[in-house]
């Protein structure tokens, strides 16, 4: 029979899990790394930190196994081990939003005004084999050719008001981007819209678009 005095010992062990996850900017991290591998020069970018500070927090979720790492030439690129670690990434936002109020509210401020009509996976999914959409894409390109969801056109959001006449004028446009709390895709409907445009958006992103198992394409 095993000590009771050993219990804690074997918690403290799991909660390395937990005290990973317990910060704003690492969480930012994984849903980068949900997109598809990366350089941790390139992830400072997308995350608007300091290099020096991306490497230590990527030290902090590698000692907690929800990342890893490989060598491409010179370059280090960091993965999410396995779907489990995007599954868990997706349980902490469900149960955050469904159980802390503050989220909401933060949620708003960051995304902006609700001025955006957004449509469910399911849903796009009839519009576009009804040819009645065009899925867009507006992460950076690099997330697009690491995975994507099938037939979506790639327009990154900082490209789109100069690539408008690129998107058909007759067919709805659907836009999405990294996950459910990504503005990139509320920014995109706005800026379609105002172009003249019918568009609206995926309700969530790439990430739940994966965790629903749905087909991705690459280039």
């Amino acid at each position: 029979m095993s000590e009771t005095g050993t219990r804690p010992a074997l918690y403290e062990q799991i909660a390395r899990v937990g005290s990973a996850l317990g910060n704003g900017n690492r969480l930012g991290l994984i849903e980068l790394l949900a997109q598809g591998p990366r350089g941790v020069v390139e992830l400072a970018h997308a995350a608007g930190l300091q290099v020096t500070t991306t490497s230590a927090h990527l030290q902090t979720l590698r000692r907690a196994g929800l990342v890893t790492s490989d060598r491409d030439g010179t370059t280090v690129r960091y993965r999410l081990p396995g779907d489990d670690v995007l599954a868990l990434y997706g349980q902490v936002l469900d149960v955050a939003s469904a159980h802390l109020p503050d989220v909401d509210a933060a949620a708003r401020r960051h995304l902006g005004p609700d001025d955006t009509e957004a449509v469910d996976r399911d849903e796009l999914l009839r519009r576009v084999e009804a040819g009645e959409a065009v899925v867009l894409d507006v992460r950076p390109a690099v997330e697009y050719r690491a995975g994507h969801i099938p037939g979506a056109v790639s327009i990154p959001l900082d490209e789109l008001a100069d690539r408008m006449r690129e998107l058909p004028a007759d067919q709805e446009i659907v836009a999405y981007c990294r996950g459910a709390y990504c503005e990139f895709s509320h920014d995109a409907v706005r800026l379609l819209a105002a172009d003249g445009h019918r568009a609206s958006r995926l309700v969530d992103g790439f990430v739940e678009w994966r965790l629903a198992g749905h087909a991705l394409a690459t280039a």
